[in-house]
């Protein structure tokens, strides 16, 4: 890739990265939840989680989604169902147990739950499409660059994610007030939903 691919790149990787979203619902609660330290594994999972979906678009994904669009809408389908089981799932959560023994989202779960967030496969695919056709070279070569470079822009964008989640954890010692923000934050993780499929 030239400088200017890279760039260009780079640019839309920090818009998707930062952008409200199911990822960075989930990052933010997580936070919220166990604070900045304990929430990390969360935020590095989802990271190399949506890394590894652009590895593979770069491979060969994108192609399949792009020769059989349908196969992508079922996808998106699969994914919004579960997402708005999340959110009611948030929404409905116990905030009595919002308390230092708190669960954290780990590594594992932040990385798999990247395969099944509409939002993620869009901009995999979009981007791969975007900027690949103007960079030639190995499909493996190609697909690692666009694995680093979304790496690169989206792991700080997390970490602010994550931040605000921990700036809220001691309002969230409040009942009414973690009730408040499950619900606020369900409605969102549900709104970005939406939007993908408008």
């Amino acid at each position: 890739m030239t400088a200017e691919q890279i760039i260009a790149f780079l640019t839309f990787s920090i818009v998707g990265a930062i952008t409200p979203g199911p990822s960075n619902v989930m990052i933010m609660a997580t936070g919220s939840l166990v604070g900045l330290t304990r929430g990390l594994p969360c935020v590095l999972g989802a990271t190399l989680g949506m890394s590894s979906l652009f590895f593979c678009a770069g491979l060969g994904l994108a192609q399949l989604f792009l020769l059989y669009p349908l196969t992508l809408t079922i996808m998106n389908l699969i994914g919004a169902a579960f997402l708005f089981w999340l959110a009611w799932k948030i929404a409905m959560a116990d905030v009595a147990q919002v308390k230092g023994d708190a669960k954290a989202v780990g590594f594992l779960q932040a990385a798999a739950f990247q395969w099944m967030n509409p939002k993620g496969w869009l901009i995999a695919v979009s981007g791969v499409a975007a900027y690949s056709s103007a960079s030639p070279g190995s499909a493996f070569g190609l697909a690692a660059t666009f694995a680093v470079l979304f790496f690169v822009a989206a792991f700080p964008s997390g970490l602010a994610w994550l931040m605000a989640g921990a700036l809220l954890q001691k309002l969230l010692q409040d009942a009414r007030i973690a009730r408040a923000l499950n619900i606020v934050m369900a409605i969102v993780l549900a709104g970005s939903v939406v939007t993908i499929f408008v």
